[in-house]
């Protein structure tokens, strides 16, 4: 039998996630096992925009990334590709709302390219909703988990943004006062 090799940060992101999931949120286990591998998953470089449009160029716009998924307007090649693309878009939405606030647009009326708070939950929790509804054969088990992330998924993304500050407090602890 092999042992599933976890990634190296898995326990630095899991315990900051632990903190605020479970700690202050009440949220549970399960949501916070999948958020820490999640956080492993774009710790890695290129990782952040891997869907690629049909010149194997990243697609970096969330509407865009909205596009890629659907299989029959769309350049997604199978409902089985829209459910993987609409994992990763939910995946996205939540990493960019609760660990990089600098990413969202303040402005709903400004057309910096930059997506809205609301723009990424209302994206978020639509693209989680549709990966829940695939729900059977070996989609079965996880689809309770997708519906879970879709409607707590404004506390994932608080939940992140409390784990953010923590780990930035543990990188960076303040100077000993004298």
């Amino acid at each position: 039998m092999q042992v599933q090799q976890s990634h190296p940060l898995e326990p630095f992101f899991a315990q900051a996630v632990r903190n605020s999931y479970e700690g202050r949120l009440g949220l549970g286990p399960e949501i916070t096992g999948y958020v820490a591998k999640m956080l492993c998953d774009f710790s890695e470089p290129g990782s952040l925009f891997r869907l690629r449009d049909a010149k194997n160029r990243p697609i970096e716009k969330l509407d865009d990334m909205v596009k890629a998924s659907d299989p029959i307007h769309g350049t997604a090649r199978s409902f089985i590709a829209e459910r993987t693309v609409r994992k990763y878009i939910g995946d996205y939405t939540l990493f960019l709302a609760g660990m990089c606030p600098e990413a969202i647009e303040p402005d709903p009326n400004a057309h910096s390219g930059r997506p809205t708070l609301s723009e990424l939950i209302k994206v978020g929790k639509e693209s989680y909703h549709i990966v829940s509804q695939f729900n059977v054969f070996e989609y079965e088990k996880e689809a309770a988990l997708y519906g879970q992330l879709a409607s707590v998924f404004e506390h994932c993304i608080l939940g992140l943004a409390i784990a953010r500050r923590d780990l930035w407090r543990t990188i960076n602890p303040p100077a000993p006062v004298h």
